[in-house]
């Protein structure tokens, strides 16, 4: 057994996006070889509807599969084949965009205001590029969760961990995409098969993903007192962290425990075009989407 050593931490940094949805992004529009077979991670929360109420008006995918989880809040979703739809707290929205899609995602808050979601993008490889377009939704119920013993908690939003299985099925990426958190003080040790490239991303609590030996925060360089200084931050709020190779991902939780997403997905290894919403695999194909936008011809008869 081997530990996945951390190869990089850092924070998500402020993003806005669609018509004006104030997010952080923690990958995205940079190398596509760094997290392949996944292209671009958001964490979309707010506390005041200004924050995210204009949403994300109808625009086009061709290329790739959205996976769009809720924490808090709901997001109304509709596109141009008819589907329409809202997933509420605790579901997950797969879309695979295939040829072409055009759709639009409105996130709405709770009754306090508060909307928080995460979307990751996973790239299709060249010979399901140009596949039919398809929704897989889960509702919260639908999402099992494991409980252990010493308080930890893992919820099993895609794929399979130690028996318990998701209902999502057919992801190009082959995801495991897992909610954990970890009580106080916990050390934790989480299997990850070896031939897949992996993250995890904290949005509550800290913890400490290296030795394991004590909880750590990231280092990072903010004004004190009118001046630069470094310090560890603790919060790790908002912190995505990189793995390098091995079967195993251990982190030791903070005093206020950490709750983080653990993401693997086995690498496509193909080569990547990229532009805004669609991804193919050169950039002929990339003009030759976006003429079909332009002509009209983008969206094709579900036969």
């Amino acid at each position: 057994m081997s530990i996945r050593p951390v190869i990089e931490t850092r924070r998500a940094q402020p993003h806005i996006e669609g018509a004006g949805v104030h997010l952080h992004r923690a990958f995205g529009f940079q190398d596509p070889t760094e997290a392949d077979p996944f292209l671009l991670f958001d964490d979309f929360r707010g506390d005041h509807p200004r924050d995210y109420s204009a949403g994300f008006p109808w625009h086009p995918h061709r290329g790739i599969e959205t996976i769009t989880y809720v924490l808090a809040g709901t997001v109304e979703h509709g596109d141009s084949l008819g589907n329409r739809g809202t997933l509420g707290p605790g579901s997950l929205q797969l879309m695979t965009a295939g040829r072409g899609i055009l759709h639009q995602e409105m996130p709405k808050g709770d009754e306090q205001g508060r909307m928080h979601g995460f979307q990751l993008w996973g790239n299709l490889p060249g010979r399901l590029k140009m596949t039919a377009p398809r929704y897989q939704d889960m509702p919260s119920e639908a999402l099992p969760e494991r409980h252990e013993d010493d308080g930890t908690s893992i919820r099993v939003v895609i794929g399979d961990y130690r028996g318990v299985k998701s209902p999502v099925e057919g992801i190009a990426a082959d995801p495991q995409y897992l909610d954990v958190f970890v009580a106080p003080g916990r050390r934790k040790t989480f299997k990850v098969d070896t031939r897949r490239r992996a993250f995890a991303y904290v949005f509550e609590g800290a913890g400490n993903f290296r030795d394991a030996a004590r909880p750590e925060g990231v280092l990072l360089e903010k004004e004190v007192m009118g001046r630069e200084v470094n310090i560890r931050d603790l919060s790790g709020n908002r912190t995505l962290v990189r793995f390098g190779a091995g079967d195993e991902v251990t982190v030791t939780a903070g005093p206020e425990g950490v709750r983080f997403l653990l993401i693997s997905g086995a690498p496509i290894e193909e080569p990547v075009a990229w532009a805004g919403p669609i991804v193919m695999n050169s950039e002929a194909e990339l003009r030759q989407a976006f003429a079909e936008l332009r002509n009209g011809t983008f969206i094709r008869p579900a036969h």
